[in-house]
């Protein structure tokens, strides 16, 4: 029963089935060279990427990690950021920073890029194993350009969250194939490495556990997972729930505006996938649920797809519960939308696998791809441009830091820029981390004079007058 078992029957040789031409569904379509052209795609938006992003720098929650790193000891690693584990995370930064340092942001985004690419062609090989070449194609084509999901593409401290989307979709594809001890193992490490990224990795461990829970021949793979979830608990007893810095933090009111968190988070990542955002985003919602649920009755859904669904929506329950007294509109940002946009992909890669693919369906299938690309695409172009404004903007802020070090007047608790990096409210605290790993406005021309002296007011006190 399940995907797997009707795509078997109808691609398997020794089966005795030829699919008709005139009945051949999409899923029967083979692609040569199909996993070439996806990296072939991959390389193309990471260039893309890498282009757009090429006068950024270190932004807004990056700075919590700049300003304290030069104080890190071993158990500042094991404390978490926002909520999350970030171990490995937080080791990656310290990597970057004593070689690298703060001189150049490019190297931080190609590890972004590269990860990202890593997710479509993770996306491309899952899928194509229950939806066939082209849906796979597809899958990872909106996943690259993704417009909706622009924080997680456009800003490199969301290594973090996209290094577990990676390792959750090798895990995901090793619980696919035979049932080995090295496969598990595998896959648990996978998962491990996930967790010390972020808490994103706890929902493709929830995707993970369902298939086998849901499979009784394989539930004893179960106990595989006791060991990661053990270590998780350990750290949040001993590190993990003193790490809430949400303010306002949750309370039971959240209770109440969940439902609308989680349709509003759910139809933002949906709607993402074809670049569609807002209030239409829930009219794509209808349809997307639609689609599946139409696909789960004409065949049911295997243990792999439930589990998948049930990480979606456990991911903006989980995320309602903790951030929903911000507003229920919050869980359509960019950064929830990239995590459920990749499970949104893998239920309606298997909806779309009984699409019909022949006559007017080809060209017309081919168009709807095209467009929700093309979307998607100039979403990210504009978040893109956008976002450059604000660098330029924050570069002059940085520039008035660096103007303002011998000032008597400085303010010891100023803020150069509340907005874009409301982190930086010691500059005591900067000037010891470039001192350490350089100055990220060094060489760069004063482009925002207005921006500059507005800075440079922020950081002095009024009621001093140099000498």
């Amino acid at each position: 029963s399940g995907w797997s078992a009707w795509h078997r029957r109808q691609t398997d040789p020794r089966s005795g089935l030829r699919p008709r031409p005139e009945r051949m569904a999409i899923s029967q379509v083979r692609v040569p060279h199909a996993r070439l052209i996806v990296v072939a795609m991959a390389i193309v938006a990471a260039a893309g990427i890498l282009s757009l992003s090429r006068a950024y720098t270190f932004y807004f929650d990056e700075w919590d990690f700049i300003l304290s790193a030069p104080g890190w000891s071993l158990t500042s690693y094991l404390q978490p950021h926002n909520e999350h584990p970030s171990m490995l995370f937080k080791v990656i930064y310290a990597a970057l920073l004593n070689t690298v340092g703060l001189r150049s942001y490019w190297p931080y985004m190609l590890i972004l890029v590269t990860l990202h690419a890593a997710s479509a062609l993770l996306l491309f090989e899952l899928v194509r194993r229950r939806a066939g070449d082209l849906v796979g194609l597809a899958s990872a084509a909106m996943l690259l350009v993704l417009g909706a999901g622009w924080e997680d593409i456009l800003w490199a401290f969301q290594i973090g969250w996209l290094g577990p989307v990676v390792c959750g979709l090798g895990m995901m594809l090793l619980l696919q194939g035979p049932s080995t001890p090295q496969r598990l193992a595998a896959a648990m490490a996978l998962l491990m490495v996930a967790l010390t990224l972020s808490s994103i990795g706890l929902f493709f461990g929830i995707a993970g556990a369902t298939m086998p829970l849901l499979t009784p021949a394989r539930r004893r793979e179960l106990l595989w997972f006791v060991p990661v979830g053990v270590a998780l608990a350990a750290w949040y007893m001993a590190f993990g729930h003193s790490g809430a810095s949400t303010v306002p933090p949750p309370s039971a009111a959240n209770l109440v505006v969940l439902p609308a968190y989680v349709a509003w988070g759910l139809a933002g990542a949906v709607g993402g996938t074809i670049g569609v955002t807002g209030l239409p985003a829930l009219v794509v919602l209808v349809g997307g649920v639609g689609a599946v649920g139409f696909a789960w009755w004409r065949v049911h859904p295997d243990a792999f797809a439930l589990g998948v669904a049930a990480a979606l929506v456990a991911f903006y329950v989980v995320t309602g519960l903790n951030r929903a007294q911000l507003g229920f509109d919050q869980s359509a940002s960019g950064r929830y939308v990239y995590i459920g946009a990749v499970l949104w992909l893998i239920l309606l890669a298997d909806a779309a696998r009984l699409l019909p693919w022949r006559g007017t369906w080809r060209p017309a299938l081919a168009a709807c791809l095209f467009l929700a690309c093309f979307n998607s695409g100039v979403l990210l172009w504009a978040y893109g441009t956008a976002k450059t404004e604000l660098m330029l903007r924050e570069v002059a802020d940085l520039q008035a830091l660096a103007a303002e070090r011998g000032n008597p007047c400085l303010d010891p608790a100023g803020f150069a820029d509340r907005l874009v990096m409301p982190q930086v409210n010691n500059p005591a605290l900067y000037y010891r981390a470039v001192d350490r790993y350089g100055d990220p406005a060094a060489g760069r021309p004063l482009d925002r004079r207005a921006d500059f002296d507005r800075a440079k007011s922020n950081l002095t006190r009024s009621d001093c007058t140099p000498t």
